[in-house]
């Protein structure tokens, strides 16, 4: 028997964690293999062209909010060009009643806005007087009625964890879930206050790179992941692998998939936990199984393009939906007000989404019931006097994005314990360290360097 070829890494998964990861340890000199189940490189992120519309299936854009992120795509150019969402990405419109209310950017606004009530303006203007909580496993309502009121809750946090999770703030946990906004009470003893303090804090010239700017790439987000692969080098992505099995072998790892069985004295998981299963072979029932107690929000993404936009004015990041409004969308995004070269000249390109933590049953819906849903609603809410869409594309993600509620502490402990135990072995993805594109790049990075 020959001896198996050797790698220095093995990263199981080629979305946008596993393709950073391997894309540095590759620019150090390691010898690595990129091992995915699925035809394609780039996990959920996939760009689409039709009928003259450019659309994105899953993450429709990111946010500059680490210095990896910014530093990936410096790294990248010349294969890929950084967008960066023009000034109508900072417009974010809020359903309440019978329409559109603009998310109030400051306190002048704040106090004029409709959507809070009196009593919560005035107990926003107090937010920096209060004591910060003191239940590390707060839930993200229960902190913000304390410190913001109820009509705050409803109409500016529900509807952006909405956006963000697809999710239910009475579910999620602000120290695993929003870490950053967490801490800005813990450590400073306001929202407000932090924010302003924290704005005021000296930076390196590596941390002003995290600018907090929307962002894609030119011609779609699939341009960057092609950029990684090409600078990875193909040969080293395994695509369309349906057989992967990790056993332990000495001091390293025998990794067999399709035919082929290698070895590599690290293994980096990246894909979701439920994919954990019957992977690996000396973890334990037990051990799986608590690292896999997420919940993930099922979503469907409705691509909508317009060749002749006969609705209202498009000039906002997009429009949220709060769930106390119960209507039938999450939220519309408005990509083509904000992006170039994403519709037609005088065209729109939406994407509606529905489903989420709360409403987990519209994934069951046939696409002729997602449309008709969609079509009064859009129809409502954008004043479109018809409904004759040029392009449609339905999109179903049943782990769409994965809820940090107050089993992540319990998660997050066994993940540590289980890569003491084997070393080299390291469980990364959206399972711990956030959901957001910056957050899979940081953590893709981090993973590298530790290696």
């Amino acid at each position: 028997m020959g001896t198996k070829e050797h790698y220095d890494a093995v990263i199981i998964g080629a979305g946008l964690t596993g393709l950073t990861a391997a894309f540095y340890l590759n620019k150090k000199g390691k010898k690595i293999k990129v091992i995915e189940k699925q035809p394609v490189a780039g996990g959920v992120i996939q760009t689409h062209r039709k009928n003259g519309f450019v659309f994105e299936s899953g993450p429709n854009t990111g946010v500059l909010s680490n210095p990896e992120a910014a530093e990936l795509l410096e790294d990248l150019d010349g294969k890929c060009k950084l967008e960066i969402a023009d000034e109508t990405a900072k417009r974010r419109w809020v359903w309440k009643g019978d329409d559109w209310h603009e998310l109030p950017s400051g306190l002048v606004k704040g106090v004029k806005t409709p959507l809070f009530s009196m009593k919560d303006k005035l107990r926003i203007v107090g937010e920096p007087f209060r004591k910060p909580g003191e239940n590390p496993d707060e839930t993200l309502d229960e902190m913000v009625k304390r410190r913001m009121g109820k009509s705050f809750l409803n109409y500016a946090i529900d509807p952006f964890i909405l956006g963000v999770y697809a999710g239910d703030p009475s579910y999620l946990v602000p120290r695993h879930a929003l870490p950053k906004l967490y801490n800005l009470e813990q450590n400073y003893g306001s929202f407000i206050g932090g924010a302003v303090k924290k704005k005021k804090e000296e930076k390196s010239e590596y941390e002003k790179k995290a600018t907090k700017d929307v962002f894609s790439v030119k011609g779609g987000l699939s341009n960057m992941i092609k950029a990684l692969q090409e600078e990875i080098g193909s040969e080293k992505i395994i695509l369309g692998n349906r057989h992967l099995a990790v056993t332990k072998q000495d001091q390293n790892y025998e990794v067999q998939y399709d035919d082929e069985t290698i070895t590599a004295s690290n293994v980096v998981f990246t894909g979701g936990s439920h994919g954990l299963h019957g992977v690996f072979d000396f973890l334990g029932k037990e051990e799986v199984e608590t690292i896999d107690n997420l919940i993930y929000s099922k979503v469907i993404q409705v691509a909508l393009g317009f060749k002749n936009w006969q609705g209202r004015k498009l000039n906002a990041f997009g429009g949220l939906v709060p769930y106390i409004e119960n209507r039938d969308v999450l939220g519309v995004l408005l990509p083509s007000a904000f992006l170039s070269n994403r519709a037609p000249e005088n065209g729109a390109l939406l994407s509606v989404f529905l489903g989420g933590f709360r409403k987990p049953e519209m994934i069951e819906k046939s696409d002729d019931e997602i449309m008709t849903l969609v079509e009064k609603e859009v129809k409502a809410m954008m004043k479109l006097p018809e409904f004759n869409p040029d392009m449609v594309e339905i999109f179903r993600y049943e782990h769409a994005i994965p809820q940090y509620g107050k089993s992540s502490e319990e998660r997050f402990s066994m993940i540590e314990k289980v890569q003491k135990e084997h070393p080299g072995l390291v469980l990364a993805g959206n399972m711990r360290d956030g959901i957001g594109m910056a957050d899979r790049i940081q953590q893709g990075r981090q993973v590298a360097d530790s290696l």
